[in-house]
């Protein structure tokens, strides 16, 4: 989320956003990441079966592991378009790589928007000139706003920090106000950084940091066809090159970690009829997996929510949800505290 008037750049990186007309009264429906070198890339995608045609694209592409240009729409969502839509997709990418002189496979693609419509090819066509010729080293923010649909405001977080003695850069912009639920929701991430950095590292602790934040997110239990999170790494920060095994990675993924962590609890503020923000902690499961099944029993609970927004401490309805959740426990050690006040055990 935009908090102050901090100027959002990365070096190595170039961006623009701007309106073609797919969305009303000039907003801004077409935005542009570009990195000047080639970049590593990692990425992140919906789980649902009808994944839009810029994603099984994306997905081909990014197993290379070389990005260069990521090209996104607002307004719609070239979703359950068939082998049109898939066609749609890639004369967009054909007319990006031509205007940044760069190889087709090296463009990613992200839409979002109204399910079930065919991209206006010409008008994004038409705007594509505009679009790369007005990229700057400021324009991250312009990128963000263009990508947005039923956002209230535009979501952006950066850190800065020192890794093998050279300063590095990390920063993200997310959208996604609706339809969003774990394993990648209506919400596209991406996330840029100048560090230097292994390929299998790069994913590994992208795929870490995205489980711990957006994937462990949920406003209304819903799983689009369209989302996804990426991250490039262009490597201009010059630092000795970041693997696995080494300790100075840790201080990345923090990084990497406290940036997803701001945009996607900025994506629940945001998410469509949300009045309150809700963390949902479970202790003492017998596995991860476990304690995140019974977070979510609670957090998809349609009366769990009408208990939240109507400010009722209805335990009742929590520990319910608890016992649907289908996970083995021994009952008569629940305890549930809402805030700091111990509201049910067995023992009390």
């Amino acid at each position: 989320m935009v908090k102050n008037k901090t100027k959002f750049s990365v070096p190595g990186f170039l961006a623009n956003g701007i309106s073609v007309g797919i969305k009303k009264a000039d907003q801004k429906d077409l935005g542009l990441i570009y990195s000047t070198v080639p970049a590593k890339v990692a990425a992140v995608f919906t789980k649902n079966t009808f994944k839009a045609p810029p994603l099984l694209i994306n997905e081909e592409r990014v197993k290379r592991g070389i990005a260069q240009a990521i090209i996104t729409n607002s307004g719609c969502a070239n979703a359950a378009t068939g082998k049109e839509g898939y066609k749609d997709a890639l004369i967009i990418s054909d007319a990006l790589s031509k205007q940044l002189n760069i190889r087709e496979e090296l463009v990613l693609m992200g839409s979002t928007g109204v399910i079930g419509k065919r991209l206006p090819v010409k008008k994004i066509e038409g705007g594509i000139g505009k679009l790369v010729k007005g990229l700057n080293d400021a324009g991250i923010e312009d990128a963000e706003t263009a990508m947005m649909t039923t956002d209230k405001y535009p979501k952006i977080a950066i850190r800065k920090g020192v890794v093998g003695a050279k300063d590095i850069t990390i920063c993200g912009i997310a959208k996604g106000a609706g339809m969003i639920e774990p394993n990648m929701a209506t919400l596209l991430t991406y996330v840029m950084t100048d560090a230097l950095i292994d390929s299998k590292a790069l994913n590994t602790v992208f795929h870490q940091a995205i489980n711990s934040t957006f994937n462990s997110i949920s406003v209304d239990g819903c799983m689009s066809t369209n989302d996804m999170a990426i991250i490039l790494a262009n490597g201009l920060a010059g630092n000795n090159p970041l693997e696995k095994v080494q300790a100075r990675l840790q201080h990345f993924r923090e990084m990497l970690t406290d940036v997803l962590m701001e945009l996607c609890q900025a994506v629940v503020k945001d998410g469509e009829g949300a009045t309150k923000f809700i963390s949902i902690m479970v202790n003492g499961a017998k596995s991860k997996s476990d304690a995140r099944c019974a977070a979510y029993s609670i957090a998809n609970s349609n009366l769990v929510k009408t208990a939240f927004f109507g400010e009722d401490p209805n335990w009742g309805r929590i520990i319910s949800a608890l016992g649907a959740s289908g996970i083995s426990m021994e009952k008569e050690k629940v305890v549930l505290s809402i805030g700091d006040v111990l509201v049910f055990s067995q023992n009390s």
